[in-house]
């Protein structure tokens, strides 16, 4: 999950649109008179589907399709005015172009964080029942410095996680063909909501540009998911929770962008579908925050801001009171999000269209991390100090896990090593077109610090590499999430669950508790980075800016006994 992002692609998602100074998505001064293009629209609370299709109709829109659950519409319309029309109509909280509200970059780049180590690397199936499954260590999981830090090594000896326990990978996808992610992948309930987008993504690699099940071209989303739930079957890498089910809830195109459409629906379905935990490692954009009424935005800019901090409010309250436990990244803008700095960075695309948005913290929200009901959770390397890049606060961590920090170590052999990533699953494609795998499967010299490929007798091979953001952190919490579900979980009707209110106590109240440092500002000059990065650390041991209520605990959480089991 990174906050330094460019266009991956060649053009913008809606290449019709351009961006004034103010930020205004609106159509060129050249569009045909009469032309049209997507957008999606919100309805205003208690607004029936009939009343909001009037006025959408009224505005000059055509509903070709929608989510009754969250009231919202996607609409045909002019691509002149709409939006204006659309933001005057009470019956509308307003519309916004059918243009990307999230990213989980696959590429790091220059002062971002999530393959920083790359470079350096280069120069130098258990069935749920009454007795919990157990499980042991694989091959690779000595290089797993997090698996050991969050304690997955002792818990597993406990509980590993239950089959009926279902984890939503909302992201790029997952790569199942992988021998580590295929014994716990869910076929059965596992979707794509994001078709490509042929100007961000390239080529459609089927005829209907949505992507088969099982499939990954972004490479993000299944390295989140081997970190939540990789099998402990003697190949690779374990997971957190290695014996829970998977499931790809694909809203995220190809290129790490997501699309408030995909991504709302993914989360209805989730709930609708008896999804137990979701991990979200993407944050909303083309805003960095998205603002109620940033002074500094032009009204359709705020308007359009708007309709998506209403619908991800909608959509992540309708799946937490369906029993969804929501897990987040913090973000990496190494910022403390209750007093963020001036926005530099938005809107993000079409490029060079940023502007300087002072950001008001009471009518700004970083989404998804910082909406209803979600846990946000915070970087930390090997040593357990705060990721130089991750961001932090009293305001939105709820607690801490290993998300990797390639600068750790100062003075010691593994200083500024891509051991102090994070290493988990990953598909040989993505590696491939990387240029760390070559044609014939096989990693390349100089990537052998980096990249590990290992086979089964059968001749499966899984691909595994190094990340590190808060992207890496977010699926060690979620799948602490899940080892609680699991372990403390009952028959509820025809499902196995626990209400997301009850994994969050227990998430928090089992975290390994960790005072701030001394001294409380952390400075990482020392390690190359400016005085911007510095970080001031407030609150007490039992909950800080830095922590929160602390590291999770998988093996605390899973051998923990609670008040309401006792009654």
């Amino acid at each position: 999950m990174g906050f330094n992002k460019k266009l991956t692609g060649a053009a913008v998602v809606t290449a019709t649109l351009t961006v004034t100074a103010a930020g205004l998505m609106s159509a060129p001064a050249n569009a045909e008179a009469g032309a049209t293009t997507q957008y999606t629209v919100v309805a205003a609370d208690n607004v029936s589907t009939a009343d909001a299709t009037a006025a959408i109709k009224k505005a000059g829109g055509t509903v070709i399709g929608g989510n009754d659950t969250v009231g919202m519409f996607t609409v045909v319309a002019p691509q002149q005015g709409f939006v204006e029309k659309a933001a005057a109509s009470g019956q509308l909280v307003g519309a916004t172009h059918q243009v990307a509200i999230g990213k989980a970059p696959k590429k790091e780049l220059p002062g971002d964080v999530e393959r920083e180590a790359q470079q350096a690397a280069k120069a130098a199936k258990n069935k749920g029942g009454n007795k919990p499954a157990t499980a042991g260590l694989d091959p690779l999981d000595d290089k797993l410095w997090g698996l050991k830090a969050v304690k997955s090594d002792k818990a597993r000896k406990v509980n590993a996680g239950d089959k009926r326990v279902t984890v939503g990978i909302l992201d790029t996808g997952v790569d199942a063909s992988n021998p580590d992610i295929a014994p716990n992948f869910n076929w059965a309930l596992s979707k794509n909501f994001a078709p490509d987008k042929t100007d961000i993504d390239g080529p459609c690699e089927v005829a209907s540009c949505l992507d088969p099940v099982g499939t990954d071209d972004g490479g993000h989303g299944t390295h989140v998911a081997g970190t939540i739930g990789a099998a402990a079957n003697g190949i690779g890498v374990s997971g957190v929770a290695p014996n829970v089910s998977l499931v790809e809830l694909k809203g995220g195109q190809d290129s790490g962008y997501f699309f408030l459409e995909p991504t709302v629906n993914a989360l209805v379905y989730a709930a609708d579908h008896g999804i137990d935990v979701i991990n979200m490692s993407f944050y909303v954009d083309p805003w960095l925050y998205n603002c109620t009424a940033n002074p500094a935005d032009s009204p359709a800019s705020q308007a359009e801001q708007r309709t998506i901090i209403k619908g991800m409010f909608r959509a992540l309250t309708y799946a937490h009171f369906k029993g969804v436990t929501l897990v987040a990244a913090a973000g990496n803008n190494h910022e403390d999000e209750g007093h963020p700095r001036t926005d530099i960075s938005s809107p993000d695309y079409p490029a060079d269209s940023a502007y300087d948005r002072p950001v008001d913290n009471r009518s700004c929200w970083d989404l998804p991390t910082e909406g209803p009901f979600v846990i946000g959770v915070s970087s930390l390397g090997p040593s357990l100090n705060k990721s130089d890049y991750s961001n932090y606060g009293l305001e939105n961590i709820s607690v801490s896990a290993p998300g990797g920090y390639f600068r750790d170590g100062l003075g010691t052999d593994t200083y500024r090593t891509v051991g102090n990533e994070i290493l988990s699953t990953y598909p040989k494609k993505v590696l491939q077109e990387e240029g760390s795998v070559d044609a014939a499967g096989n990693v390349l010299p100089e990537f052998a610090d980096s990249v590990f490929k290992q086979c089964t007798a059968a001749g499966q091979c899984g691909y595994y590499t190094y990340l590190q953001g808060t992207s890496m952190a977010s699926p060690h919490a979620a799948g602490v999430a899940a080892l609680i579900v699991s372990a403390h979980g009952s028959k509820q009707g025809r499902d196995f669950g626990l209400e997301p209110w009850k994994v969050e106590y227990i998430l928090e109240h089992t975290a390994a508790e960790h005072a701030c440092p001394t001294p409380r500002l952390q400075s990482y000059v020392d390690v190359g980075r400016p005085a911007e990065f510095d970080a001031l650390c407030e609150g007490s041991t039992e909950f800080n800016g830095f922590y929160g209520f602390g590291i999770v605990d998988a093996y605390a959480a899973v051998t923990t006994h609670t008040w309401w089991e006792h009654h």
